[in-house]
């Protein structure tokens, strides 16, 4: 094997690539941020959840509390929960675990794809999609997350449309569509770029 055909280990890189190619760890710490805001969402969730079973056994003030968090206002104040109001529960509630979901991929895929290895192959519990992750595929999944986190926002928005304005319910939908039509063009040009990679080969 020639000298120029030896695989490059890091003790024969030069010290600005080496330097340029470990500052990929400075984004260690905005995993470990991310980690720290899922377990705020944890946390929240279980307090919503915790509310609702207190209002649904005659709690008042846990009652109060989720229609404040959920802003449905009514002529009369309610005195226990009604179908609308646990729909808008039910539906923060999914709007937490998507969110959740959204950033453990986040998590997970942009660490395996952009800092190092997370030696996975093989386990049990590796997710489906993490076994062919790049940052293509990673790019898709987010959006496609995040249409449907703005579907369950827009579905809480109608169904409580009582209390908003036609212009917000119109800008909501507005920017429900953008992101439908951005999610469509990023699962174009992704499918472009890689049937373009195919002919090359």
């Amino acid at each position: 094997m020639a000298a120029t055909d030896r695989p490059i280990t890091p003790a024969h890189q030069r010290p600005l690539p080496r330097l340029i190619f470990a500052s990929r760890w400075l984004q260690l710490p905005l995993y470990l941020g991310l980690i720290l805001a899922q377990a705020v969402y944890v946390f929240h969730f279980w307090v919503e959840l915790v509310h609702l079973v207190e209002a649904a056994f005659g709690n008042t003030d846990a009652l109060a509390k989720l229609v404040s968090s959920i802003g449905y206002k009514s002529d009369v104040a309610p005195t226990a929960l009604n179908e609308t109001i646990i729909m808008l529960v039910v539906l923060a509630l999914i709007d937490v675990v998507m969110i959740s979901n959204l950033l453990i991929m986040v998590i997970v895929g942009g660490y395996e794809t952009f800092v190092s290895r997370l030696d996975l192959e093989g386990h049990p519990d590796q997710p489906e999609w993490l076994s062919h992750v790049n940052a293509s595929v990673l790019k898709v999944k987010l959006a496609t997350a995040i249409i449907g986190i703005s579907s369950i926002h827009l579905l809480k928005t109608f169904i409580n449309a009582a209390n908003y304005t036609e212009k917000v319910l119109l800008w909501q939908t507005l920017i429900h569509v953008a992101f439908l039509f951005s999610a469509l063009a990023i699962a174009l040009a992704d499918r472009v770029m890689v049937h373009a990679a195919k002919s090359d080969h």
